[in-house]
C-alpha cells in the first residue's frame, strides 16, 4: 500500500459531513483513507508527501459536455483558431498545403465566424490558396464549415442540388454555393466523401486532448459525439493506456436513421463495457435538437428579430423525438440533449415527459446541454423532471460572437434571457458545467470566472453582463465536481473529499474562494490526480519520498 499526505494547505470541504476546511488529506491505493486532523496522524506512516504550500486541493473538476476527439485531431490541420482576420486564416491555409503537398484534403478548425459578415464565408477566398485540392474548415461552432470549390465539386454540391432537409446551403444570388454550409444535412454532403483520418491518429488525438485535460485539472470528460465507427479509437486508447482521464461516450442518435441504431449503440455498449477499464463508459446517446443562434437554426418560439420569417431549423419531428427518446431510454440509455433556443428547450421538457408517461418513474438524470435562451415559463419544469441542467460558462458573457452576431439576431429583449445560471439554480435544479471543446476553451478555471462575473477576460462589461445570473464561487466550484459527479451517477465515487472515494483530485496555487473575483481566471492548477495517480505535475511542484517506499 501507497500511502499519500496532502497537507499545508486548505481541502475542500465535504458538503455532507460540513467539516470547513481541513489542512490535511491522506490517500492510500488511489482511494482517499483519512481528511484533517485523522490524516495529519498518519503523516510519520507516509511514503509521499504533497506540501500544498498554501494552496486549495479540490475534488478535480469535470467536463459535462466536450468533444475530446475533436479537440485532439484539430491539430493534425492548419491552425486556425487564433487568426484575426480571414485573409490570416487563408494564408495559414496556404501554408499548411505547401507543407503537406501529399495530403489529399486539407481539414482544419476552428475559424471565426465573425471575421465574415453575418458569418457567411466565400469559397472563392480559398480558392485563392489551395485552387486544386479540397480544404473543408469546420467553424468555431461545428455546426458550419466552410469549403473551397474543389471541395464543393468533390461533394457534387451545385446550382441545382436540392436544399437538405436538416442542413442549409448558403447560396448566391443565382443559386450558386457560396461556399458555407450549415448543420448535419449540408455538412454531411462533403464529410461523406473526405478520407477521414487513420485510427493511429485518432488514438494519438484522444491522448493529447485528455493530457491537455489533465494540465487544466479534470479527470473525467462527456464526450457528447460519438459516431459508431469511432468506438474503435476509444477502444484502442484505453486497451493502450493512452487515456490520461476518464470519458463516458454519448452516441448521437441521427434524427433520419435513429431506428437502425438501437442494435449498434447497445453493440458498443457492450465492446466498452467487456473491455472493463475504469477510464471507459459508454452509456449516454445523444440529441441534437436544434444548431445555433448564429447561424439562425437554433430553434426559437418566435422568429428572429433580424429574419422575421425565420424561427430556426428543428433537427427531429416531434413524434419522432418522441419515439427515438423513449426507446433509448427503454434501453437504459442516459438521454443528453443539445438545446440551445427557447423552443428546442421546450421540445426536451416536453420529450422528457414523454418518456417519463411512456416508461415509468426512475433514477434517468437527463441532462440539456448549453440551454442559451429559456422561457421563463419553463424553468420549474427542470426540477420537476429531475433533469440536470447543463451550461458552458464560458459563453455567458458579452463577447464578440455576443455583440455582433447572438443579439443582433435575438433582439435586446430576448437576449436578456441567456443561459440562466442562477436562476435555474434558485429553483432547485441541479446545475454542471462544460466547456463544449474545441468550440470553446477546455480550461474549468476561465469558466468558473466566467459564471462568477459574467465578464470577458478584459472584464467587460462592468459589473457585468446580466448580473442577475451570476452565482458564487462555491456554487460554480459544485457545477464544476459534484454537479458533473451527479450528472454521471458517480457521486458515491468522486466529485467530494472524504474517506471511501476515489482519490481524483486537483490542487489550486490559491483558494478559489478567497481569490478577488476579477482575479479567478489567473489561479493555476499545480497538480491533478486521477484515482490517486498523478497526471499532471507542475514542474515547480514536487512530490517529497520521505522514507524508500521499500521500507513499506
Amino acid at each position: 500500500m501507497t500511502l499519500t499526505i496532502f497537507h499545508s494547505g486548505t481541502i475542500a470541504a465535504d458538503p455532507a459531513t460540513g467539516q470547513e476546511g481541513p489542512t490535511a488529506l491522506a490517500v492510500a491505493d488511489g482511494e482517499i483513507v483519512a481528511v484533517g486532523e485523522a490524516a495529519l496522524t498518519l503523516l510519520a506512516e507516509a511514503d509521499e508527501t504533497v506540501d500544498l504550500d498554501g494552496g486549495y486541493l479540490s475534488p478535480s473538476f469535470a467536463d459535462g459536455h466536450a468533444h475530446p476527439l475533436f479537440g485532439g485531431l484539430e491539430d493534425l490541420g492548419p491552425q486556425i483558431r487564433s487568426c484575426h482576420s480571414v485573409e490570416q486564416i487563408v494564408e495559414s491555409v496556404r501554408a499548411w498545403a505547401q507543407e503537406n503537398p501529399d495530403a489529399e484534403w486539407i481539414i482544419g478548425a476552428s475559424y471565426d465566424a465573425t471575421l465574415a459578415p453575418d458569418g457567411l464565408f466565400d469559397a472563392a477566398w480559398l480558392d485563392a490558396a489551395v485552387p486544386e485540392r479540397p480544404v473543408l474548415l469546420r467553424s468555431w461552432d461545428y455546426h458550419t464549415i466552410w469549403v473551397n470549390s474543389a471541395a464543393l465539386a468533390a461533394a457534387g454540391i451545385d446550382a441545382e442540388t436540392p436544399e437538405p432537409a436538416l442542413g442549409r446551403i448558403v447560396r448566391r444570388a443565382d443559386g450558386s454555393p457560396l461556399g458555407t454550409l450549415m448543420e448535419p444535412g449540408a455538412i454531411d454532403l462533403v464529410l461523406a466523401v473526405t478520407p477521414g483520418f487513420s485510427l493511429e491518429q485518432r488514438v494519438s488525438a484522444l491522448q493529447t486532448a485528455t493530457a491537455k485535460y489533465a494540465a487544466a485539472g479534470l479527470t473525467w470528460i462527456q464526450d457528447a459525439w460519438v459516431e459508431p465507427d469511432n468506438v474503435e479509437a476509444y477502444l484502442t486508447a484505453a486497451a493502450q493506456g493512452r487515456l490520461n482521464a476518464r470519458i463516458n461516450l454519448a452516441f448521437r442518435a441521427d434524427p433520419v436513421t435513429w431506428r437502425d441504431q438501437p442494435e449498434a449503440f447497445e453493440a458498443a455498449r457492450r465492446q466498452v463495457a467487456e473491455l472493463d477499464s475504469p477510464l471507459l463508459t459508454a452509456g449516454t446517446v445523444k440529441f441534437f435538437l436544434d444548431g445555433i443562434i448564429e447561424s439562425r437554426t437554433a430553434c426559437m418560439l418566435s422568429p428572429y428579430t433580424d429574419a422575421p420569417d425565420d424561427s430556426g431549423l428543428p433537427n427531429w419531428a416531434t413524434d419522432e423525438l418522441h419515439d427515438a427518446m423513449a426507446t433509448f431510454d427503454r434501453l437504459g440509455f442516459q438521454l443528453h440533449l443539445h438545446a440551445i433556443g427557447d423552443a428546442a428547450v421546450r421540445m426536451a421538457l416536453d420529450g422528457l415527459e414523454e418518456v417519463q408517461r411512456r416508461n415509468g418513474a426512475r433514477d434517468r438524470r437527463p441532462v440539456i446541454a448549453h440551454l442559451q435562451v429559456i422561457d421563463p415559463a419553463d424553468i420549474p419544469r427542470f426540477a420537476e423532471l429531475g433533469v440536470v441542467a447543463n451550461f458552458e460558462p464560458l459563453w455567458a458573457c458579452a463577447d464578440d460572437v455576443m455583440r455582433l452576431l447572438t443579439i443582433p439576431r435575438l433582439g435586446e429583449k430576448r437576449a436578456e434571457l441567456q443561459y440562466p445560471i442562477a436562476s435555474l439554480t434558485r429553483a432547485g435544479v441541479q446545475v454542471s458545467f462544460g466547456s463544449d471543446w474545441p468550440v470553446t476553451g477546455h480550461h474549468p478555471v476561465p469558466g468558473l470566472a466566467t459564471a462568477v462575473t459574467r465578464q470577458t477576460p478584459d472584464h467587460a462589461p462592468d459589473g457585468g453582463w446580466l448580473p442577475n445570473e451570476r452565482i458564487d464561487v462555491e456554487t460554480a466550484l459544485a457545477a464544476y465536481t459534484s454537479g458533473v459527479a451527479w450528472q454521471a451517477f458517480a457521486e458515491d465515487r468522486w466529485g467530494a473529499l472524504r474517506p471511501g472515494m476515489s482519490a481524483d483530485l486537483v490542487w489550486l496555487a490559491q483558494d478559489p474562494r478567497t481569490v478577488p473575483a476579477g482575479e479567478l481566471s489567473a489561479v493555476e492548477i499545480r497538480g491533478t490526480w486521477l484515482a490517486g495517480r498523478p497526471t499532471w505535475q507542475h514542474s515547480s511542484s514536487p512530490i517529497s519520498s520521505p522514507r524508500p517506499l521499500a521500507a513499506r
